[in-house]
């Protein structure tokens, strides 16, 4: 399922983020990646000064984790950390797939779902699409800062080149606790009918059969 989230970090903090930003340091994204995404990958990854990291982290992060579509649509058991990157003129990510584990020792997890949020507008660089191969083709991502992209991990990806200004994104992953993307999205669509049935019709005996399926469901489905 690829769904887009729109506004999921409010403008008060999408500000402080960009402030943070300003003064952070900047390193080369190649020194991150694996030996195949070294020879794809052209950005610029923030540096992990804890202070800083933690900050952004605690802003962004706090965001999206209490957004009730990410809950819905990602039913997350462990998430990760963000990095933040930064593509200037010239640079890009060639076609990839996400790492499928991720992490070091006991902090090890499955990337299920990947999570971009865009921090920079759309008029703030030219290029720089994310662009996700689908079974229904590619399609070409470029959303207002504050908004946030969720694809299956397995999808194969790539920026274009950013041809002028500056694109700022956020990146993460989580592992789910259903693993098969094809159940999350069924979830997911009946979640989005059973709250619309509570509202409008809480006391119906249908809403009681939609509401107990999908917790079954998750029940079913769901590894812990």
């Amino acid at each position: 399922m690829l769904l887009t989230i729109p506004g999921v970090i409010p403008k008060p903090q999408l500000e402080r983020i960009g402030q943070l930003l300003v003064r952070g340091e900047f390193k080369d994204g190649k020194l991150s990646a694996g030996r195949e995404a070294q020879r794809v990958k052209s950005n610029q990854e923030l540096v992990q000064e804890p202070d800083l990291y933690t900050a952004l982290n605690n802003l962004l992060m706090g965001c999206l984790i209490q957004n009730p579509i990410y809950q819905q649509a990602v039913l997350p058991r462990r998430i990760a950390a963000p990095y933040y990157a930064r593509y200037t003129a010239g640079m890009r990510y060639g076609d990839h797939i996400d790492d499928p584990i991720m992490g070091a020792g006991a902090d090890q997890y499955r990337s299920d779902v990947s999570i971009t949020v865009f921090l920079s507008d759309p008029g703030d660089y030219e290029g720089g699409e994310l662009v996700i191969r689908s079974s229904y083709g590619e399609q070409c991502i470029k959303l207002n800062a504050g908004d946030a992209v969720l694809y299956p991990s397995s999808s194969l990806h790539h920026i274009n080149e950013v041809t002028q200004g500056e694109r700022r994104v956020a990146v993460t992953w989580a592992q789910s606790l259903v693993r098969d993307p094809g159940q999350r999205e069924l979830l997911y669509q009946l979640c989005q009918a059973r709250e619309k049935l509570l509202v409008e019709r809480p006391d119906s005996e249908e809403t009681a059969w939609i509401s107990n399926s999908y917790a079954n469901l998750v029940r079913m489905w769901s590894e812990l």
